[in-house]
């Protein structure tokens, strides 16, 4: 039975109509399976039993009465404890003001709701979504491997999505977010383009860099959340790869952290799409070396601005990584803030005229496979984590992680498709053609 708990969102809506299924029955399987995993995991903050049942039975009186709302009527999403939702608190995984119980829903929830989802609960993070765990609240483990992060800072959606406790769930991204918890948890994670979802009632880390999207155990069940939280249309059919221009990026400084196992999966990756005829040549972008510093240049005083107040009201409140993350933005100089914005617009330009060469770009998702723990934003390890993703926040481009195969420890490897600017369906549709190559394979945990 615990393979109804892995339908795709496609199967699970064709046995919603046929009867032999319906949200009700699902809804209790995916609180009973958070119910189960979650002493091992740490995924969910706050689970909605009453709200989401209530809302289930309402999907399955609609569904029974002909009134089809589309592909998530009744699917239970979980979404990150960052986003409002009415009549559910927000902690924000902080102890600093914290719980708020907002008295509206986030746009993208209530684009959600009007498309019938099943909301179950709010996920677990890294603290305000800044890189660092609260002592109180706990990192979110990994399905694979419970002795090991499942990455942040979406990493309960990431986490609860792998071991089968709901169906997708929402993530945010600031500079790998949710592509480098899709990377560790076997998953696929869309960091959409920039602009593209409406980030009214998601709390900021930084104005110039937030993205929310998708996180799904398949490509196509992303494209379905992207459209639930958009309203627009992404079908995600898998692109024809005969003859598709793919560049592999070449990052600065990767030789000190790529593992050799994710190297090896990606070089396979590549040796496939060329098998299958797509064309495929290096490419580089000069200045891409000061891509890191510059993400963290625009991140960490935009961040102090945001928590400003509250560090001022309740510093206690805060972990202390998190709180001396915060205090040491106010430092940055507003000469070295501008500077890095200059060099956002001029990396978007060059990429924006190397995709007259390529159809998309090609990389890792993470030079590593999943951590005991996450990396301290700012450190080495911060920087290797970040390596691939930081980019693609300053650029606004969107980008796709994909599962790419496992490694010798059995731990899920990623690889990030990037497309130009708003070309969300493109990234989608070729990782749904690399996930036909590389089939995705389901995390072991179980109850």
């Amino acid at each position: 039975m615990t393979e109804i708990d892995f339908l795709s969102i496609a199967e699970l809506g064709a046995r919603y109509r046929g009867k032999s299924l319906s949200p009700v029955e699902m809804t209790e399987r995916a609180l009973a399976r958070v119910k189960a995993l979650d002493g091992k995991l740490n995924a969910f903050i706050t689970l909605l039993e009453k709200e989401s049942l209530t809302e289930a039975a309402a999907a399955e009186r609609e569904l029974s009465r002909g009134h089809d709302r589309g592909p998530l009527h009744g699917v239970p999403i979980a979404i990150k404890d960052l986003i409002a939702m009415a009549g559910a608190p927000t902690t924000f995984a902080s102890r600093a003001g914290s719980p708020r119980h907002p008295d509206r829903d986030a746009a993208l929830v209530k684009s959600l709701r009007q498309a019938g989802a099943v909301l179950i609960g709010k996920t677990n993070l890294l603290e305000y979504a800044y890189g660092a765990v609260h002592p109180e609240i706990g990192q979110t483990n990994n399905p694979w491997d419970p002795k090991r992060t499942s990455g942040g800072s979406s990493g309960g959606s990431a986490a609860g999505v792998a071991s089968g406790m709901c169906f997708a769930a929402i993530g945010t991204d600031t500079g790998g977010s949710i592509r480098i918890p899709a990377a560790y948890c076997g998953i696929a994670g869309l960091k959409p383009s920039y602009g593209l979802v409406d980030l009214d009632g998601v709390q900021p880390l930084s104005w110039s860099l937030d993205h929310a999207g998708p996180l799904a155990r398949r490509v196509a069940d992303a494209a379905r959340l992207l459209e639930g939280m958009t309203g627009g249309s992404f079908p995600a059919r898998p692109h024809g790869l005969k003859g598709l221009r793919f560049g592999i990026m070449d990052h600065p400084g990767q030789d000190r952290f790529l593992q050799r196992a994710v190297q090896d999966h990606f070089e396979q990756a590549i040796a496939k799409l060329r098998q299958a005829g797509a064309e495929v040549q290096p490419v580089s972008i000069v200045g891409l070396e000061h891509a890191a510093d510059a993400l963290l240049t625009i991140l960490e005083p935009e961040a102090s601005v945001i928590h400003q107040r509250l560090i001022a009201a309740e510093p206690e409140g805060f972990g202390e990584m998190t709180r001396l993350q915060i205090e040491a933005g106010f430092a940055i100089p507003a000469t070295a803030y501008i500077r890095a914005q200059q060099l956002q617009r001029e990396l978007a330009r060059r990429y924006d005229q190397l995709f007259a060469r390529v159809d998309a770009i090609l990389s890792p998702s993470v030079p590593w496979v999943a951590p005991a723990e996450d990396p301290v934003l700012g450190d080495d390890g911060g920087e290797g984590e970040m390596l691939y993703s930081a980019i693609y926040n300053l650029t606004g481009l969107p980008a796709l992680s994909v599962f790419a195969g496992l490694s010798p420890e059995k731990l899920p490897v990623g690889l990030q498709i990037v497309t130009p600017w708003r070309t969300d369906d493109l990234a989608l549709s070729i990782g749904a053609a690399l996930e036909a190559l590389i089939p995705p394979v389901r995390a072991p945990l179980e109850p």
